[in-house]
């Protein structure tokens, strides 16, 4: 005998092996046992979730000749053998997308008469039943409605919406839900086990969740990756080299990327994507999953359940979660969302990928409402940030503000803004007092001096407006920064020491430093304007 899938072969024969259908199997098992039969039943849901299973269970537990009392067919009467072997007149199965036209319905119309063979009841089964046109369900329509004693219909659909309201109104409606992946996953290592097939625990957890609720998915995974792996333990990198998918850890330093806008990182991770083989559009889709799992790490508290994840992996995903913000996280879910989609029916997905990370780390590169959104969301963070920085220094703590993540678990941040200077240093003896030409050679050489500042006050001097620095007189230097809290933190008497002995110890000269803010300069010009409006209401006088 030829292979046969596993989904196939392992298809239910009885209620019992229905998984995740647990209401619909108790239902129509009472039916059975009290003889309420319907004459028409609507299976609707997602693909892989049991629909047509269920509905050949059914067919053959109606016309089984030795029905136990569980509703079971016996599997051993001539209509029990003739229904596994496919050639039972009794049980008509239609496919809807190919038999979909009215003279196809009408002919079903004229068979339906016709008493079945050695059964109590002749069962049309019509798969897709979404397919049919309009022409075909009204003509079905009467006889849906009121079919002879002897007929059962069962129209299986994934578009419950396509089907006609008059038709969906006459049936006993059944909504398959998605199969939990805990159910997938035990019911994945019982067929394992039973083709000895050598799989973790981890790799059967993978597969199940990559079917998304489709049990018939799960069975073909397993099938394509036990095949690929004929004799060897099935693991989890054996499964993601099968899937074309990509380890977590490679999404952690993904995110990571993307939340210090390292461009550089995040193509590089592409490139390695893209070089080992893994299927892009997989690999954003696992992407948004994962962003979707940080997200709810970030809103909720117990989320274990939701998540579906072991411990260890919701305590990596809390520490990912440090380093972020809900706002920042449902950004990228949109973003990847609207690439994701465009993905589908690009054929320069890499690049199209490849844009959407610089959209992401340089949110001013893109001028659409999202990226304004994430500059405003930016702005406001660093302005906390120097908030922070403003009440540590006036209650006399130090401490360097959180820059982002940790480029490696093994850095430790220093803390205290105080060991980036010593109050105590002792000047050398060379320093001389500053004049117009030491000035002019600390403007020149500004920008220099900036890196070499403390996180503090590179923030507030390192996008200070034009010009950043000027002499005034012949040993002052004015510095400029953007507005009034950042004039408290650059002028404390603790920042101008360390920026002094910074130009000591570069040029040898002492300065005398004095912070102003930009918006001085807006209270000049509307002195001007004054002055101005009083210059040229004057009297005129007429000769």
């Amino acid at each position: 005998m030829s292979y046969q899938a596993l989904y196939r072969k392992f298809r239910p024969p009885v209620w019992e092996d229905v998984k995740g259908q647990d209401p619909i199997v108790t239902t129509l098992r009472n039916q059975l046992i009290t003889n309420r039969i319907g004459h028409a039943y609507l299976f609707c849901g997602t693909r892989g979730t049991g629909k047509t299973s269920v509905a050949k269970i059914f067919a053959r537990a109606v016309n089984c000749e030795n029905r136990d009392e569980k509703g079971n067919p016996c599997g051993e009467c001539a209509n029990c053998k003739t229904a596994v072997l496919g050639n039972n007149m009794n049980i008509i199965e239609i496919d809807a997308a190919s038999n979909n036209k009215v003279e196809d319905a009408r002919t079903l119309i004229n068979e339906v008469s016709y008493p079945p063979v050695n059964a109590p009841y002749k069962v049309y089964i019509i798969d897709e039943a979404h397919m049919l046109t309009k022409e075909a369900e009204n003509a079905l329509l009467k006889t849906i409605e009121e079919p002879p004693e002897h007929a059962i219909f069962i129209l299986a659909t994934t578009e419950v919406q396509e089907i006609l309201a008059t038709i969906r109104s006459r049936c006993q409606r059944y909504d398959f839900h998605r199969i939990p992946a805990q159910v997938i996953t035990k019911r994945l290592k019982e067929i394992a086990k039973s083709e000895k097939i050598d799989a973790t625990a981890d790799a059967l957890d993978y597969i199940a969740r990559a079917s998304d609720g489709a049990l018939r998915d799960g069975l073909s995974l397993l099938d394509q990756c036990a095949s690929f792996y004929a004799g060897e333990t099935l693991t989890l990198e054996k499964v993601l080299d099968v899937l074309g998918a990509v380890d977590v850890s490679v999404f952690h330093r993904f995110f990571r990327a993307l939340v210090e806008g390292d461009v550089s990182e995040a193509v590089t991770l592409l490139d390695d994507v893209v070089m080992s083989g893994k299927e892009l559009t997989q690999f954003v889709s696992d992407f948004i999953w994962y962003l979707r799992n940080l997200m709810l790490v970030l809103s909720a508290r117990d989320v274990a359940r939701v998540l579906d994840m072991s411990e260890e992996r919701i305590k990596d995903l809390r520490e990912q979660a440090e380093s972020t913000d809900t706002e920042t996280v449902m950004r990228m879910i949109r973003v990847f969302s609207d690439t994701y989609a465009q993905m589908r029916y690009d054929m320069q997905k890499r690049t199209l990928l490849e844009m959407t990370v610089v959209r992401v780390c340089r949110p001013s590169s893109d001028s659409g409402a999202e990226s304004l959104e994430a500059r405003v969301t930016a702005l406001e963070a660093q302005e906390n940030r120097l908030l922070q920085a403003l009440k540590r220094m006036e209650s006399g703590v130090f401490a360097a503000p959180a820059t982002g993540v940790a480029k490696s678990a093994d850095v430790t941040r220093k803390t205290d803004d105080a060991a980036f200077f010593d109050a105590d240093k002792e000047q050398t003896a060379s320093v001389q007092k500053a004049d117009a030409e030491s000035l002019q050679s600390v403007i020149a050489h500004w920008q220099e001096y900036i890196p070499a500042l403390s996180p503090m006050l590179k923030a507030c001097l390192g996008h200070a407006p034009e010009p950043a620095v000027r002499a005034e007189g012949t040993d002052t230097l004015v510095l400029r920064v953007l507005n009034e809290k950042e004039r408290k933190i650059a002028g404390a008497e603790a920042s101008l020491r360390e920026i002094r002995q910074l130009i000591a110890e570069r040029e040898r000269v002492d300065v005398t430093l004095r912070v102003e803010c930009a918006t001085d300069d807006f209270a000049g010009m509307e002195a001007e304007q004054t002055d101005f409006s009083q210059m040229i209401n004057m009297k005129i006088e007429e000769e």
